[in-house]
């Protein structure tokens, strides 16, 4: 399992550990009737075992399902991006490296910011030099974390 030190808080991929903190984010983005943009497969998982075993499914080319790529899904946890390896044709289009999402009630606080600056290490040590995130128009504050992170938002 990759853990990864980000000051106050970690980056950490999903684990039976964090099953009921899982339920309760997804739980979140009910209430608030937001989108789960950047939560891989949460919202079509009926619970989170099942959104754990799915997740699993992408971070190995044994058991990676065809047409898809290889992904590291991550929570960013008070001390998830999903962070993907490599791109087929619609992630290069629609996708890109990274998705993260951050629980409507803790919008507005620079955590998305801080995750992708805390990401950012790790897509380097793969390789990457040069990282492709896609937001919707009008997300300000997706286009804020790619900005502050010396991102050009086009």
């Amino acid at each position: 399992m990759i853990k990864i030190d980000a000051g106050d808080f970690f980056l950490i991929e999903p684990s039976e550990e964090y099953a009921e903190k899982i339920a309760e984010y997804k739980q979140a983005f009910l209430d608030a009737d937001s989108s789960m943009d950047g939560c891989g497969p949460l919202r079509r998982c009926e619970d989170p075992i099942t959104y754990i075993a799915e997740c699993r499914k992408y971070t190995s080319p044994e058991i990676l399902p065809e047409g898809w790529v290889l992904t590291t899904q991550f929570f960013y946890i008070r001390k998830a991006d999903n962070r993907r390896h490599y791109f087929n044709d619609f992630l290069s289009k629609f996708g890109g490296h990274i998705g993260y999402s951050i629980k409507p009630d803790e919008r507005r606080k620079g955590y998305a910011t801080s995750m992708l600056k805390a990401i950012l290490p790790y897509c380097k040590a793969l390789g990457l030099d040069k990282i492709l995130i896609t937001c919707i128009d009008g997300n300000i504050g997706s286009e804020k974390a790619m900005l502050n992170n010396g991102g050009v938002y086009e």
